[in-house]
């Protein structure tokens, strides 16, 4: 099987000003992306896919870790012959942006981080994890996805966009628990990349909701600081995930960024 049948690859749109490689959070599926994708495909190739353990694609045996993240973002470059696409990751996509940047910061030609962390988790993180990974075998998945994306979107979000809100959490349910719980591996046994933020040299934006609980806009800002050059945008209105929660305000914000160098 190939990796694009493996991760459920979909390409969109037309590559005049180059490619975008869409990484989603956890644990939504690649249609977070929705409303970027829409955007942005008159302009730019669209790649976006069901990272592995969630939405349509392969959970194997579940034992994954960020590394393996990162190869398959690598080889979707290499099997769809993507030069120096600008690579967007949020949460979870985040953590695996970061670190395909300090592996080889010369494949890209820009970043784009939603609402993320550069640090490793700490122990009250990992045995947050370790919760979750019980709470899937001890109540179901069901249980899990209530609790976990309800903290993920603003109140405003979900009482205005109710039926949204409920469909987004139904089709994270579609998941396969152990593919659900080896993301949750994967995030607690990643490496620390925050030594290596100065190394970065390629055209970077940070953008982070204003209500974001998981990781606030100080502390995105902070991380910021720390990357000569990069852009910080507070995103109105918006909790953990932001691309949903406002995409008026950061299709615009990409938009500048992107305008800037492609």
């Amino acid at each position: 099987m190939s990796i694009v049948e493996l991760l459920n690859i979909q390409i969109t749109g037309k590559p005049e000003k180059g490619t975008i490689i869409f990484l989603h959070g956890f644990p939504f599926d690649q249609s977070m992306w929705k409303h970027q994708i829409e955007y942005f495909k008159n302009d730019y190739r669209c790649v976006h896919y069901d990272i592995r353990g969630l939405g349509k694609s392969s959970i194997s045996d579940g034992q994954f870790t960020m590394e393996m993240f990162v190869d398959d973002c690598f080889a979707i470059m290499n099997e769809l012959h993507i030069v120096m696409p600008i690579i967007c990751g949020i949460s979870m996509g985040g953590y695996l942006t970061f670190r395909a940047i300090e592996r080889m910061q010369q494949a890209f030609s820009g970043a784009i981080l939603f609402d993320t962390r550069a640090e490793a988790d700490g122990n009250a993180a990992k045995l947050k994890r370790a919760a979750g990974i019980k709470l899937i075998n001890e109540e179901g998945l069901e249980n899990f996805i209530d609790g976990f994306v309800a903290g993920c979107f603003s109140e405003n979000y979900k009482q205005k966009y109710q039926t949204e809100y409920e469909r987004i959490k139904e089709r994270s349910k579609l998941s396969h628990p152990v593919g659900v719980k080896g993301c949750l591996l994967a995030m607690q046994g990643r490496t620390d990349v925050s030594a290596s933020l100065g190394e970065i040299k390629i055209p970077t934006l940070f953008l982070c909701g204003e209500l974001d609980p998981l990781t606030p806009p100080k502390e995105m800002r902070e991380v910021s600081t720390k990357i000569e050059g990069s852009v910080f945008e507070i995103i109105p209105g918006a909790g953990h995930i932001s691309p949903l929660e406002n995409p008026k305000f950061v299709n615009g914000a990409m938009k500048k960024f992107l305008d800037g160098f492609c």
